[in-house]
């Protein structure tokens, strides 16, 4: 039985969005790589736009993928192994800036495991809201000091301490020594 064609060109908004972002690839970084516009990139992600042939070989190669993967229109499957570099692992800072989260986990699993380096400046604290009821933190210290308040509690905790507390309630990390600190943040989510 043979299939007929059809009569639409392939869809490769989702493949070619799902291969970018498994590689920690941001628009402009794939643009420079593959020598294709990021506007034309952007249409081309929302099937907005059909790539030529010839953008989509630069884009398949710019991606390490056979043009055929790329042409297929389905959801690739995840790679054997995937290397973010530094640059293209995201952040977030308190307010004060004296607090930065780098968040090592892929996007995927937010809300439910989490995992950070923190880094905390001297005099500064990172504040937080409580999480849903049976959630916890596990804080591994590997530079420096960290004091934790979690509800009553407190903790102070120097380099190799690991602290593990419920987060259902308000907490926070603060840095009460002269250098910076910096330690493993993992957040396991009810579930």
């Amino acid at each position: 039985m043979s299939r007929m064609p059809s009569s639409e060109p392939p869809r490769v908004g989702q493949t070619l969005a799902s291969l970018r972002q498994a590689r920690g690839l941001s628009l402009d970084e794939l643009s420079r790589q593959a020598g294709v516009s990021k506007s034309m990139l952007s249409q081309i992600e929302r099937n907005q736009a059909n790539p030529t042939v010839a953008v989509v070989w630069r884009l398949a190669n710019a991606l390490g993928v056979p043009m055929a993967e790329l042409l297929s229109g389905e959801e690739p499957g995840a790679p054997a192994m995937v290397t973010v570099p530094p640059h293209a692992i995201p952040s977030l800072r308190s307010p004060d800036g004296l607090c930065e989260l780098r968040i090592l986990g892929p996007i995927e699993l937010a809300g439910q495991f989490e995992w950070y380096e923190l880094t905390v400046q001297p005099g500064g604290v990172l504040t937080s809201e409580p999480h849903e009821p049976g959630t916890r933190e596990h804080l591994t210290v590997h530079a420096g000091a960290l004091v934790v308040d979690a509800g009553e509690q407190t903790q102070t905790l120097g380099p190799g301490d690991t602290a593990r507390y419920a987060v259902d309630q308000a907490h926070a990390i603060r840095n009460t020594g002269s250098e910076a600190a910096r330690a493993l943040l993992v957040v396991v989510h009810a579930g």
